[in-house]
C-alpha cells in the first residue's frame, strides 16, 4: 500500500521540523515537501504532487486560505488541512470555502493531525472536536436568540441522508454512486437542502452538518 504524500507548510522552521518528525515515525505516512509560505507552497503542490497538504493559515506572501484555493483548484486531488489559532466561525468557513477539508487547531493534541491525514484523505472531513463543539453551541444559541425553528425537521429521509454524505466531503458523483441515483436526481436534492436550509454553499453546508453534529471528528 502506498504512504500517503504529505506536504507541509508552515512560515516557521521549529514548527515545520517538529511536524515532520511527527509525521515521519507514523506508519504509512510520508512527507514529500515542505514550504515557508503560501507561494511556495502553491508551487511544492504542482511539482511534488501531495495526497495530502497540511498548512498554516497565517503564512507570509500567501496566506494559507488562498494557497488552500490555488491549490485545490489545480490539483482537486490534494486534500488540504489547515493548521489555525483561530477557534472563530468566519475562519472556519473561509477554510471550507477555499476547498480545505480540514481545519485543526494549532493547541490540538498530536493524534488529531494524525486522524485528520487519514480523514481527508479518505475523502471526508475533519474539524478539532474543539471546533465542533463550538460550532454546536453557538448554533444552538443563535437559534434561542432568534426564536426560530430548525429547518432540519423540513428534510426528508433521503434528503438528510444527502446532507450528510455532503457534509462528509462527498461530492454528487460519489453520493449518486453510492446510492445508486442518478447524477441530476442527486442534484435537485443538494437543491431541495440548500433552499430548506437557506444555505448558499457546501462550504456552508459542511458547516451545517458539524453544527448539528450530522458529521463528528
Amino acid at each position: 500500500m502506498n504512504p500517503i504524500r504529505i506536504l507541509l507548510a508552515d512560515d516557521h522552521t521549529v514548527i515545520r521540523r517538529g511536524l515532520r518528525a511527527l509525521l515521519e515515525r507514523q506508519n504509512g505516512f510520508a512527507v514529500v515537501g515542505e514550504a515557508a509560505d503560501g507561494r511556495e507552497a502553491v508551487e511544492q503542490a504542482a511539482a511534488v504532487h501531495p495526497d495530502v497538504a497540511v498548512m498554516d493559515i497565517g503564512m507570509p506572501n500567501l496566506n494559507g486560505i488562498e494557497a488552500a484555493r490555488r491549490i485545490t483548484e489545480k490539483r482537486p486531488e490534494t486534500a488540504v488541512v489547515i493548521l489555525s489559532m483561530h477557534a472563530d466561525e468566519s475562519y472556519v468557513l473561509r477554510a471550507l470555502k477555499s476547498g480545505a477539508r480540514g481545519y485543526l487547531l494549532k493547541d490540538s493534541p498530536e493524534e488529531d493531525l494524525i486522524h485528520a491525514i487519514h480523514a481527508v484523505h479518505q475523502g471526508k472531513a475533519f474539524f478539532s472536536p474543539e471546533i465542533s463543539k463550538m460550532l454546536a453551541e453557538d448554533y444552538m444559541r443563535q437559534m434561542r436568540q432568534r426564536g426560530v425553528e430548525d429547518s432540519y425537521e423540513l428534510l426528508t429521509p433521503r434528503e438528510r441522508e444527502i446532507l450528510q454524505m455532503l457534509g462528509e466531503g462527498k461530492s454528487n458523483k460519489e453520493v449518486a454512486t453510492k446510492l445508486n441515483l442518478s447524477l441530476h436526481t442527486v442534484e435537485t436534492h443538494r437543491g431541495n437542502v440548500l433552499e430548506k436550509l437557506n444555505l448558499h454553499s457546501t462550504a456552508e453546508m459542511i458547516l451545517y452538518a458539524v453544527r448539528k453534529g450530522i458529521v463528528t471528528s
